[in-house]
C-alpha cells in the first residue's frame, strides 16, 4: 500500500497555486510539484505540511491508502505499468 493525497483537489478552494500551497505547508514548491506528478513519494514532512495548510480537515480528508502498482512484463519483454484509478 502507498499513501496518496487529496490536497490537490482541496487546494483549488484555499490556495491560488502550488507556490501558495507550498508556502502554507512550509516545504519547497518542487517537492509539492513532484508529489503531484507522482515523481516523489509522500513523506512525513509532506504530511505535516498538509496538516498545517489544511487545519480544518481530518487526516482522512487529506490522505488515503492505495494498492501499490507493480510492473507487468509483456511477452516482448518490455514493462507495462498498470493504470490506477484515484479516489476523489
Amino acid at each position: 500500500m502507498i499513501v496518496k493525497t487529496k490536497i490537490f483537489e482541496l487546494r483549488d478552494k484555499d490556495y491560488k497555486n502550488l507556490s501558495e500551497l507550498a508556502q502554507a505547508m512550509e516545504i519547497s514548491v518542487s517537492q509539492v510539484y513532484r508529489v503531484r506528478e507522482g515523481k516523489r513519494n509522500i513523506n512525513q514532512k509532506f504530511i505535516i505540511g498538509a496538516i498545517k495548510a489544511f487545519p480544518g480537515h481530518k487526516l482522512d480528508d487529506l490522505f488515503y491508502l492505495a494498492p501499490e502498482s507493480l510492473p507487468i512484463n509483456n511477452p516482448q519483454g518490455s514493462v507495462i505499468l498498470p493504470q490506477m484509478s484515484q479516489r476523489a
